[in-house]
């Protein structure tokens, strides 16, 4: 593009696609096509049964993330939106309360979803039919909100998973005077707070948003993921893609705020991986973020452990969950040939290259996780 296109004063592209001009709709003129209430499964409720071997494979994993837990370790899930959409939210609250869980992550559309079902109790909606209407994504509160948490959460510093989660408890956020924000960046402008605070003062002058306690009930908590991890103490990372999800499809959209969240929560990813010796992995229907993520995090991980003069990350357990064939392969003797199609499963061929154990499971997301917890809970 050229250079012609862009405002000097916003750093905006005009014309053809400013996005400061896409029109937006309020979130509850959505046709939505799954409720909350609907969903939801009581963790209590018995779980469909699964045959031999996925049920050896859940009892396998429900001893090794005990011992996880008994020896300190980290038990990720990394997991794609359909589980959330496939009702596990109160599951997942239960595991993170007895401590089975001691990080989650998702990747942005998991988060979308997450706070959606928080604040209106429904959520997701027809790709086909609204891209067709140009109003698939632009729904205001969606795009707003999460920026601006965003936004406010990058000045304590706190990642988006976090900043979502909280703005989710405390039902709303409190947003600094856009004069404090000035003299801040006039003062102290090599602090490394600086470009947060100038990115949230662009963004409330640029749309008008008022300082003060901005109220934003949610009334279904009970429905967010990260609004529990967040009560529960338990890390909870989103790995966002630019353009990848629907809050790009908003004025406010601001790829330098959702990448300084998602910056932190690499490194709060990070941290979870350097205390994975002896632990347990997750990969819960993400094909995609899940194995991208974890590769890149557990390459830092070894090259600074390598630099310290410490063994690298091991005695790690991963199983890979997805309702896919795994390409019929067997992923225990290590990946397939290139000649074989299998072999651009980038969800079961990552994994397998990351040290440790990985073990293929071929389930639906959500029976796998119910069956985990009960199997955990002894029954």
């Amino acid at each position: 593009m050229s250079s012609k296109s862009i405002a000097p004063e916003t750093g905006r592209p005009t014309g053809e696609f400013d996005l400061g001009r896409v029109r937006v709709y309020p979130l509850a003129d959505r046709r939505s096509l799954t409720n909350a209430d609907d969903i939801l499964i009581p963790p209590e409720d018995p779980p469909q049964e699964c045959p031999a071997p996925v049920s050896e494979y859940i009892s396998d994993c429900a001893d090794r993330i005990q011992t996880a837990v008994t020896k300190g370790a980290s038990v990720m899930l990394i997991y794609g939106a359909h589980l959330l959409r496939n009702g596990a939210a109160l599951i997942l609250d239960r595991m993170m309360s007895r401590g089975w869980l001691t990080h989650l992550a998702t990747n942005g559309a998991g988060s979308i979803h997450d706070w959606e079902y928080a604040y209106l109790g429904k959520s997701t909606e027809s790709v086909e039919a609204n891209v067709a209407s140009g109003t698939f994504g632009t729904w205001d509160e969606t795009g707003r909100m999460l920026h601006l948490a965003m936004a406010v959460g990058s000045l304590r510093p706190e990642g988006y998973g976090a900043s979502v989660g909280r703005l989710v408890v405390e039902d709303g956020l409190i947003l600094p005077s856009t004069d404090s924000l000035e003299e801040k960046l006039r003062k102290e402008p090599s602090n490394p707070l600086s470009p947060a605070r100038a990115e949230l003062l662009g963004m409330m002058r640029g749309h008008g948003i008022q300082s003060g306690r901005m109220h934003v009930e949610h009334g279904w908590k009970h429905a967010s993921v990260l609004a529990q991890a967040f009560k529960h103490q338990v890390r909870m990372t989103v790995h966002p893609g630019i353009g990848y999800d629907i809050i790009s499809n908003h004025p406010m959209f601001n790829g330098a705020v959702i990448g300084r969240a998602a910056g932190i929560d690499f490194q709060e990813f990070g941290i979870s991986v350097n205390n994975l010796d002896g632990g347990v992995v997750l990969s819960v229907g993400s094909a995609i973020m899940g194995p991208q993520v974890f590769e890149k995090s557990l390459s830092c991980v070894n090259n600074l452990r390598i630099q310290a003069g410490a063994p690298i990350v091991s005695g790690h357990m991963i199983y890979v969950v997805d309702i896919q064939d795994g390409g019929h392969w067997d992923w225990r003797q290590g990946e397939p040939p290139k000649t074989n199609p299998a072999y651009y499963l980038r969800f079961c061929k990552s994994y397998s290259r990351m040290g440790g154990g990985m073990q293929y499971v071929n389930c639906d997301n959500l029976t796998f996780l119910h069956n985990l917890y009960h199997r955990l809970c002894g029954a």
